[in-house]
């Protein structure tokens, strides 16, 4: 399937479907397939992503679902967060899918305006800069409020995103998309073309991963691919991110994990094989605690490869990262520097 079918079906499913929601204002794309070309074949393992733009937000998100062969993954926007461009420049997350994307429905024409001029601003300093600063709060705000009454798992979870989060920092510093499963290997790419290979090398480090072997990353993402499929047979509790825990979502999280270790990218992938493991077993401790139990010693065995065996050793990390912090704020200001003189 070409990109541009997979936009024709997503768009189809906006006019069908979610235009006939109450509030709806409009939808747009995001994710990776803005940065492709319509004659690309689009991957098995990505889903496209549509942002609804609305004034009615459901309690839980759509997520990902098949829709005439292609997944999507829908997600609700508060019509608020769109009343002027100064609002978007400034949240990394909207900013660049807004100011790249391509619209699926615009009923009213309230979106396309706006997002002409977040696009003509979108690349000026001031406005990187911004951006930048709300993620270094993020990062320093989510390490320092891990969760010390939560189980192992969940505090696991705390500890990795807002760690893995500075690879956002030059991501959006260099005006590339700060997406999500494949963060690590977008921002290598991004630190070698600014002969930055230093600053990837210390990110690796953030989360233990410099010296992890292929051989045992293939192993622990096997013994993910098991685990998975329980939490998938047995999710009921709703969950936001339930829906990237199912079958159809699998080719995503298992397959994409693949495909980085067969380009001998084990240590960008080990991310999002501890992130899905952290999901599974929140599944399985609500719905089949047995099972999370039986499961939990594959997760632990993973955690291993990368020094994290307790709880103390996950907040020793995080205040030897927040520790980091200025040191990765002054290669971010070296880069943006560099990159708005280019």
């Amino acid at each position: 399937m070409q990109i541009k079918e997979a936009i024709e079906k997503a768009r189809s499913w906006v006019q069908t479907i979610a235009q006939k929601e109450t509030g709806f204002v409009g939808a747009y794309l995001a994710g990776s397939i803005i940065q492709k070309s319509f004659d690309e074949v689009w991957p098995i393992h990505s889903d496209v992503d549509i942002m609804i733009v609305s004034s009615n937000i459901p309690e839980l998100k759509i997520g990902k679902f098949m829709y005439d062969g292609v997944l999507l993954e829908a997600t609700h926007l508060d019509s608020t967060l769109f009343c002027n461009k100064e609002m978007i420049l400034s949240d990394y997350h909207l900013s660049y899918s807004f100011a790249h994307t391509l619209f699926l429905a615009d009923p009213e024409n309230s979106l396309t305006p706006l997002q002409k001029e977040v696009a003509e601003d979108y690349h000026k300093e001031y406005w990187i800069h911004r951006r930048c600063q709300q993620i270094k709060n993020k990062i320093n705000s989510g390490l320092s409020s891990i969760p010390e009454e939560k189980p192992f798992h969940e505090q696991v979870m705390g500890w990795l995103f807002p760690t893995s989060v500075l690879t956002h920092l030059f991501l959006t510093a260099a005006l590339e998309n700060p997406t999500v499963r494949r963060r690590y290997e977008a921002v290598e790419k991004v630190l070698e073309t600014y002969q930055m290979e230093d600053v990837y090398q210390a990110l690796l480090k953030e989360i233990n991963a410099v010296s992890l072997k292929k051989n045992d990353v293939q192993m622990s993402l096997h013994d993910l691919s098991d685990t998975f499929d329980l939490a998938a047979a047995y999710a009921q509790t709703p969950i936001f991110f339930l829906s990237d825990i199912s079958l159809s979502a699998k080719s995503i999280s298992i397959e994409g994990c693949q495909t980085l270790i067969d380009k001998n990218k084990h240590r960008e992938s080990i991310f999002w094989i501890i992130a899905t493991y952290c999901r599974c077993h929140i599944i399985l401790a609500t719905d089949a605690p047995e099972i999370h139990a039986d499961r939990l010693p594959y997760f632990k065995k993973t955690l291993a490869l990368i020094g994290m065996y307790t709880s103390e050793d996950l907040f020793r990390k995080a205040e030897s990262t927040k520790s980091n912090l200025p040191y990765f704020w002054e290669k971010t200001e070296q880069l943006i520097s560099i990159v708005t003189k280019t």
